[in-house]
């Protein structure tokens, strides 16, 4: 049994309300999940390992709810266009690329590397329609240590030539990969991922549905993104009351656990449906701007009790940052506080916090936070070259490194107890 103790200053958020804070203080694991934390070390834990980062800050690691690893050569691409135009012109042409390993591979580590390097240690990620470079991102996830729920793209219909599947085969190969990685880790798990409405049939949609349904495996998908999608979605399914209700009707909406990205144009009953269901809302603020596609009311989403993560969604989003999300989600929810005639109040540093760790690592099990039980995915942040002339707190210092600081602050690196190195050379 693995037993370490790490001494610093320990800020995490139980509840998106506050911080919990230790000050100089001791965080003891073991078996990779916290077993407690105490001011004084107890001759008990003499036999375990210690690691003194006095006065440097000990965090929770950050969650990536949604990022399409395909498109990481894409950031920075194409962002004066809207969704659908934008997926025509740069994502389905980069999409299309992945039938070649080597290219694969090189984007993968790539892409991998800066999840590291930016202090993301769980990630919900979409890959390509491609079942073995899908298959070799998930492989270099697991060798990587830092955990996942990876997804083979599903569409065969309403997309480029190159990208249409044949549905029979998308489903059997969606299934082969479910078999194969569904056990092999506990950290990197698939993850069944219909691109969204417009590009699944019915047929699709039902037997996506039916895989996730028999292996109880989860769900992530696209909702509510774009003003032109959500007619298009109403043009192919009249019957159904709204975009929500069709992911629901086909049993992929909380039937198993399920991530919708997006959410910016939910209807009340939409966000009612998903509070019933424990849909989670993957915030993308990055991607929602320069996509030009609106701005997600998520204090409406936390009041009636819908649980919400953030995503990068690169390459619509321009940063992997999860520090960089966090402010941009609360600055985001300063716009929509104006928007609503002051109705919606914007969020605190503690509740954006809250969404980048804990809100998103629910979803993953006891993730995001330092309560006893948790698994100990953490951060050591050394923060003394962002130093005050003023003495600041915890959660002022915090703050500053969220707003202002890098990944040049973050010096160690946890998943589930376990020191990860850079991933690939």
């Amino acid at each position: 049994m693995s037993k370490i103790v790490l001494k610093g200053n320990i800020a995490f958020t139980p509840t998106k309300e506050k911080f919990q804070i230790h000050k100089n203080s001791y965080i003891i694991v073991e078996d990779g999940k916290v077993v407690d934390i105490c001011s004084e070390l107890d001759k008990s834990y003499k036999d375990y390992t210690i690691q003194d980062f006095s006065d440097k800050l000990i965090i929770p690691g950050f969650v990536d709810l949604h990022l399409h690893a395909p498109q990481y050569p894409n950031r920075g691409l194409g962002l004066d266009k809207e969704l659908i135009p934008w997926l025509e012109t740069y994502t389905f042409p980069e999409e299309g690329k992945y039938s070649d390993l080597d290219y694969s591979r090189k984007v993968f580590s790539r892409l991998i590397n800066e999840l590291w390097r930016v202090g993301t240690t769980r990630s919900g990620v979409f890959a390509s329609i491609h079942k073995e470079s899908t298959k070799l991102l998930l492989d270099m996830f697991i060798e990587s240590g830092l955990g996942a729920y990876v997804g083979k793209v599903n569409m065969d219909r309403n997309t480029a030539p190159y990208l249409t599947e044949n549905t029979r085969a998308s489903i059997v190969d969606t299934e082969e990969i479910i078999k194969e990685y569904i056990n092999k880790s506990s950290l990197v798990k698939p993850i069944v991922t219909p691109r969204f409405i417009p590009t699944c049939s019915e047929e699709l949609l039902e037997s996506l549905a039916g895989l996730a349904i028999d292996y109880k495996i989860p769900v992530q998908s696209h909702l509510n993104e774009n003003k032109s999608e959500i007619i298009w979605v109403k043009e192919l399914f009249p019957n159904s009351e709204n975009y929500a209700s069709v992911y629901d009707d086909f049993n992929l909406f909380g039937q198993t656990s399920t991530i919708m990205a997006h959410c910016i144009y939910n209807t009340d009953e939409e966000i009612d449906l998903m509070a019933k269901n424990g849909v989670y809302a993957a915030h993308c603020p990055y991607s929602n701007y320069n996509l030009s596609s609106g701005i997600m009311p998520v204090r409406k989403f936390l009041n009636k009790g819908v649980p919400v993560g953030l995503g990068s969604d690169i390459s619509g989003g321009n940063s992997l940052s999860i520090p960089n999300i966090i402010a941009g989600t609360i600055q985001a929810s300063k716009m929509a506080w104006l928007n609503s005639n002051k109705e919606l109040a914007p969020l605190t540093f503690s509740e954006g916090f809250f969404l980048g760790t804990k809100g998103g690592g629910s979803f993953f099990g006891k993730v995001g936070s330092f309560e006893k039980g948790y698994e100990f995915d953490a951060l050591v942040i050394d923060d003394s070259s962002l130093s005050d002339i003023n003495e600041l707190s915890i959660e002022e210092r915090l703050q500053k490194f969220i707003y202002i600081g890098d990944d040049r602050y973050i010096v160690e690196r946890y998943v589930k107890g376990r020191r990860i190195e850079k991933p690939f050379d």
